[in-house]
């Protein structure tokens, strides 16, 4: 005997609740139980929900949860498992378009690590994004340059100042994440940052600070003071 969510009683209904009160005083279990709309047997939709979540290690991993491993739960077959992906995906999307980054002002670290966490943060591999500024700090686009094992034989300051003359960027902001959730710059990291510096300093485009992106910190080689002093002065 399958339980939908029509069968709770009214105050435990996440549709009435939704009416009545708004959906921001949804729990994560309430909200996830209106996508999956039904139980099965004698476990309601809200119960599945609450066996779902109770799965992942935080409620962040089911963003990035896999469909052969949804439709693999009990009670979770391939239209459930279809309609939670669609709606993360959507919200990534959502995400994606509220937070449009070219004409942007960089005034700070974080300004750039809430942007790029949600483009990189859970990348299983290592993303280097270039960000090209203008005069005024604003920028004019920004660019993936390599996927995969970043060190200075890979990101070769040719590809990344190229784009800068391209675009007559004034300045550029190194962005990439590491995988693992740790932060801390590698000897290669530091090793490419200083290259790049050094590079930008006798093409007159300055970089201005280079950030290691994890999914909830950011690493940033400017705070750390980690920045040559070989840098051009603003």
């Amino acid at each position: 005997m399958v339980v939908t969510i029509k069968e709770l009683p009214e105050l435990e209904r996440p549709y009435e609740k939704l009416e009545h009160y708004g959906v921001s005083n949804l729990s994560n279990e309430e909200l996830l139980a209106i996508l999956l709309r039904t139980g099965y047997k004698n476990i309601s939709a809200k119960e599945l929900a609450s066996q779902l979540l109770s799965h992942l290690s935080s409620l962040d991993e089911l963003s990035e949860i896999r469909y052969e491993r949804l439709v693999r739960m009990k009670g979770i077959g391939r239209s459930k498992a279809a309609t939670v992906l669609a709606a993360m995906e959507l919200f990534r999307r959502v995400e994606k378009a509220k937070t449009e980054i070219q004409g942007m002002s960089l005034t700070s670290s974080q300004k750039v690590f809430d942007y790029y966490r949600l483009k990189i943060g859970h990348q299983k591999q290592e993303h280097f994004y270039v960000v090209y500024l203008d005069n005024a700090k604003k920028i004019i686009r920004d660019k993936l340059l390599f996927i995969g094992t970043i060190n200075y034989s890979i990101v070769h300051p040719r590809e990344v100042f190229k784009e800068a003359y391209l675009l007559s960027a004034s300045a550029i902001i190194c962005v990439h994440n590491h995988p693992s959730g740790n932060v801390f710059p590698s000897r290669e990291d530091i090793e490419l940052t200083h290259q790049l510096e050094k590079v930008g300093v006798l093409l007159g485009i300055k970089v201005l600070d280079h950030l290691i992106i994890g999914k909830e910190k950011y690493y940033s080689f400017l705070e750390n003071g980690d920045m040559e002093r070989s840098q051009v002065k603003e």
